[in-house]
């Protein structure tokens, strides 16, 4: 419980973080989730891929509901998307399509650190927009 609640805090510092960016920018924030596609083997079991969907209704639904607190605060344009695949792809993927000035993401402890901090490293090294990563 307490490895989603750490990761849960770092993804809403990131969401406040980018509002702030935002704001200042007079920019459009994209709030984007990848949803992990379930791996080959878990995609045989109906119960594994269901319990994935749920859990990603319920983090969009909470993310939803803290960018809508977000928005209340800060006057900012924003939108939300949700992309399939592996946290690296899914975010290069959201980027590109949406053409993004810049990407923040948050330094999860969730799944051990070493997994998102080297999402953030790949996508530094891609070098295509200006990363943050917030802690």
């Amino acid at each position: 419980m307490k490895e989603q609640h750490s990761h849960q805090f770092s993804s809403l510092r990131a969401a406040a973080y980018a509002v702030g960016l935002a704001r200042r920018q007079h920019a459009l924030l994209a709030v984007v989730y990848v949803q992990p596609m379930p791996a080959a083997g878990a995609a045989l079991g109906a119960p594994v891929a269901e319990t994935t969907d749920e859990i990603a209704e319920d983090l969009v639904a909470q993310i939803r509901d803290a960018a809508e607190r977000l928005k209340g605060i800060f006057e900012v344009r924003w939108e939300f998307h949700t992309f399939r695949g592996d946290p690296y792809n899914g975010l290069v993927k959201a980027a590109d399509e949406l053409r993004a000035d810049a990407v923040v993401v948050g330094a999860s402890e969730q799944a051990g650190h070493r997994i998102v901090g080297s999402v953030a490293v790949r996508l530094v090294k891609a070098g295509r927009w200006p990363v943050t990563v917030v802690p």
